[in-house]
């Protein structure tokens, strides 16, 4: 009796590592076209940045748009970064649309520039990738907005600080602005993809269990 009940939980064991392999497979699949889909929104040419009422979903991310209005200075918001050139911040800055108000992330500035950004004003255009509200701050640390403390770029809590009214729940990533600050176009674009190396694994724990217990039965039989 427990020899067939163990027999019974080995080849469910077998059956589970294989279907976790195939589960994986499938999620490389998937994992795949995304990557292409979004490899194929950055090398797209910008479109018209929808109005700040727009909805954005997952899928809107990473769509290059141009947003046309005029700068509100005295508004920025510097939100903790962590990038190629060290740390520093982002800076989040209000730009009034025909569409409405949409939050700008201009670029990185070092730490030591922390409050004192270039001001941004006047009318502009501005290109750059969509980019949906990171809400509640980063890893282990809470956003404070009463003391200007923000460790994501949570669009509705910076527009509340800042006392922006309605703005876009989402924001503009800044491409590319020369080599001055903020430093715009650094937007890390990476997707893990490590589906194919635990689709082996789990194949590999299926081969070796299906051997270990081979051989054990074998030696019973004997």
């Amino acid at each position: 009796m427990r020899s067939a009940l163990a027999k019974l939980l080995t080849i469910a064991a077998i059956l589970g590592f294989v279907g976790l392999g195939v589960w994986q497979l499938e999620r490389l699949q998937w994992k795949l076209a995304l990557i292409r889909h979004v490899e194929a929104k950055l090398a797209a040419a910008p479109v018209t940045a929808p109005p700040a009422a727009w909805r954005a979903t997952a899928d809107d991310t990473y769509t290059r748009v141009i947003a046309r209005g005029r700068w509100l200075s005295g508004h920025n918001a510097y939100v903790q970064a962590l990038t190629d050139l060290g740390g520093g911040y982002w800076v989040m800055t209000p730009l009034d649309t025909a569409g409405g108000r949409i939050l700008v992330n201009r670029g990185f500035v070092p730490a030591d520039m922390r409050g004192r950004a270039p001001a941004a004003n006047g009318e502009d255009a501005v290109t750059g990738l969509l980019r949906l509200t990171e809400p509640g701050g980063g890893f282990l640390r809470a956003n404070e907005p009463a003391a200007g403390r923000w460790y994501s770029r949570d669009i509705a809590a910076i527009a509340r600080a800042q006392r922006l009214g309605p703005v876009a729940q989402w924001f503009i990533d800044a491409g590319p602005n020369g080599a001055g600050w903020p430093r715009g176009g650094m937007t890390v674009v990476t997707f893990r993809n490590a589906h194919l190396s635990y689709a082996l694994t789990w194949f590999a724990m299926a081969a070796l269990l299906a051997v270990l217990a081979w051989r054990a039965w074998r030696r019973g039989g004997r």
